[in-house]
């Protein structure tokens, strides 16, 4: 089959993978993902909500945290249709034009997400190294900056990926091994020379993920030195207490990221089913958990979401 041209490409599908040996329980499945969504979706957004209608909650800590709610909620809402749609009526075709789409919107979600993680763990940093001069330092038009710098950078730099991969031909069964597009397995279609792809890949995957990884763990050693250097036992405890629960969602987010790159890489012939699992968890667990993370370990957020069901109360 000779190779398609860019004007073939409007009318060029790609076909997405559900859960390989498992289609006959995709209905029992699609119980399962259908209520991580809603939870995912439902408790980001009381998180969002909470932090807008809550003046308590106007400090920098919770607006980073409604930021990540906002990535949370992308990312889920990418997927979704995809997903539900291979569960749900067997939809395993997708347009390639909506494809590249959806691969665009993950990793820009993802992306900022990572950057929001940065941003959370230098809040930390300086509530604990100057506490007095908190929230001189992070204000609110710092805080706005500091968000679509995020976003910019996250946007400019996937919106490469789409534009690159549209201008390669293709010349086989186009099918892919999640039952979402993502770039990796999209430079795997082309019948055609991907190197350019695949180290624009991994120049963007350095300079965000691996960059901000790094930034992270540095902000946490300066965290533990300032914390050393606190003189009650009592304060160490304080301050390392306010850390936890960002800590738990850097280790949600990156573990399975981790995870995900180790099996493409050290477990090449292993089950289908494992590799889908796998990059199933690195999308869909953050944020689910992350939420109730908050909420359990976070005491404002959850008298803000509680304030929230009080006044739907108050107003019937």
């Amino acid at each position: 089959m000779g190779a398609k041209n860019n004007e073939s490409l409007d009318f060029l599908s790609v076909f997405l993978t559900g859960l390989p040996g498992l289609e006959a329980q995709h209905g029992w499945f699609s119980i399962l993902f259908f209520t991580m969504y809603i939870v995912a979706i439902v408790g980001n957004s009381l998180i969002m909500a909470a932090v807008q209608t809550n003046p308590a909650l106007q400090e920098p800590m919770y607006l980073f945290l409604s930021m990540l709610a906002v990535t949370e909620v992308g990312v889920s809402v990418s997927t979704l249709p995809t997903v539900m749609g291979i569960l749900w009526f067997n939809a395993f075709q997708v347009d390639f034009d909506g494809c590249l789409s959806q691969m665009f919107f993950i990793h820009t979600f993802s992306c900022m997400e990572s950057g929001v993680l940065l941003a959370m763990s230098y809040d930390r940093f300086v509530a604990i190294y100057n506490p007095l001069r908190y929230t001189a330092i992070l204000t609110l038009p710092r805080i706005i900056c500091m968000g679509l710098g995020i976003t910019l950078k996250s946007v400019t730099l996937m919106a490469s990926l789409p534009v690159l991969l549209r201008r390669l031909p293709y010349c086989h069964t186009n099918i892919l091994s999640h039952s979402y597009c993502l770039h990796s397995d999209l430079i795997q279609l082309p019948c055609a020379d991907t190197k350019l792809n695949s180290i624009l890949g991994l120049a963007i995957v350095l300079a965000t993920f691996g960059l901000d990884s790094l930034l992270i763990v540095i902000s946490y050693i300066l965290i533990l030195y300032t914390v050393l250097g606190i003189a009650s036992g009592e304060g160490r405890r304080k301050a390392l207490n306010t850390c936890v629960s960002h800590i738990c969602a850097v280790l949600v987010y990156y573990v399975p990221m981790i995870g995900v790159s180790v099996m493409h890489r050290a477990a090449k012939h292993a089950s289908p089913l494992i590799h889908t699992l796998m990059s199933n968890i690195y999308l869909f667990v953050p944020p689910v958990l992350n939420p109730i993370i908050y909420s359990v370990k976070t005491k404002p957020i959850r008298q803000g979401i509680a304030g929230l069901f009080s006044c739907k109360r108050e107003l019937f």
